[in-house]
């Protein structure tokens, strides 16, 4: 597990979206390799989406 920080939850939601796509991850795999909740993952792919 790595540790990252982010400076907004868009930045946030941007980075876990290219790493899904990229990797082909599901939300468990990208939760866990960004050290945050599944819950926090599928906020931020639907409600941070509207930028």
């Amino acid at each position: 597990m790595s540790e990252h920080t982010f400076d907004d939850k868009k930045e946030r939601a941007v980075i876990l979206g290219e790493y899904i796509v990229e990797k082909k991850a599901t939300v468990r795999a990208a939760a866990k390799a960004f050290g945050i909740s599944k819950s926090t993952v599928h906020m931020d792919g639907t409600k941070q989406k509207k930028f």
